[in-house]
């Protein structure tokens, strides 16, 4: 297809707008980087830069000073991250096929008691009373997995109006006149087709997961259950006692290096989500576009 001259400015317009949008994103990032591995001085005088005069990899070596406890929180970090995204999206999709039907009693009564939990909630210390003194799940896995995050209503309503919008009623009316009842329907027509929808929630809440670091700060209070976001707060705070603690005759404290560590340990916390997001991204792409679209 032989493009006009009209519409090769144009596209020629549209790829430079897409790359300066691409390296706005990526060179934060970058930076992020060269700041982590730049020698604190150099960053105190010089400030942060793409090309650093000296490198140090003192960031990373403070941060390993414990690699036991980093490589413990980073466990614990992807066990609550793969438990709690495999049992959000059994539970959301489990919600949303339901409301999705048509001819489901009550279906306006469930939907609006979905909507209603994304305005009212019981607030901060009531819900933290019932999780850790009525269910007990302070200084426990769960208390990652529960509070806050394992069910989304808007990850339902998103869900919902992807089955309503992409999911042919003809195909479960179908599947009915074969002898499949709902929870048949449910896992050989819905979950298949519902691939994309379901791995972009899936990315949303392991990201949720990942990211966390206000449950760990609520419920848990003993040092071998910190997540790796726990962890690398807890690093951050202590640098900074430190830090106020310094004194002329303690020059070994005034040696840690406080900026370029806060970059390493913001780089630690998001490279494994760099390394895997590109292999969902085409999923995550149909299923925002498609989920979107009101039925």
């Amino acid at each position: 297809m032989v493009l006009s001259k009209g519409s090769r400015i144009y596209q020629i317009i549209i790829n430079i707008v897409l790359l300066l949008v691409t390296l706005f994103m990526i060179l934060p990032l970058v930076l992020l980087f060269m700041s982590s591995v730049t020698d604190e001085n150099t960053l105190i005088v010089n400030g942060y830069s793409f090309f650093p005069a000296k490198f140090s990899l003192d960031a990373y070596r403070y941060i390993m000073t414990n690699s036991a406890t980093v490589f413990r929180a980073y466990g614990i970090t992807i066990l609550v991250t793969a438990v709690g995204t495999t049992l959000s999206i059994i539970m959301v999709t489990l919600m949303a096929f339901p409301l999705s039907l048509r001819d489901l009693p009550g279906r306006n009564v469930l939907s609006f008691l979905v909507f209603f939990t994304m305005l009212f909630n019981g607030g901060l210390v009531p819900t933290y009373i019932l999780w850790s003194s009525t269910i007990g799940i302070k200084n426990t896995i769960w208390a990652y997995i529960l509070p806050n995050f394992l069910m989304s209503a808007f990850n339902v309503i998103l869900v919902r109006t992807y089955f309503q919008s992409s999911i042919p009623y003809d195909l479960y009316e179908a599947a009915k006149i074969d002898g499949a009842n709902y929870p048949t329907i449910y896992w050989r027509v819905v979950l298949p087709l519902g691939k994309p929808i379901i791995v972009t929630i899936g990315l949303f809440t392991g990201l949720t997961y990942w990211n966390d670091w206000t449950n760990g700060l609520y419920y848990i209070t003993s040092s071998s259950m910190l997540s790796i976001q726990s962890l690398l707060n807890k690093m951050i705070q202590d640098i900074q006692a430190l830090s106020a603690l310094s004194t002329a005759d303690s020059g070994s404290l005034m040696n840690i290096p406080q900026v370029s560590i806060r970059m390493a340990i913001a780089f630690v916390a998001i490279l494994p989500i760099l390394i895997i997001y590109p292999f969902l991204q085409k999923y995550f792409a149909s299923g925002i576009m498609l989920g979107a679209v009101k039925g």
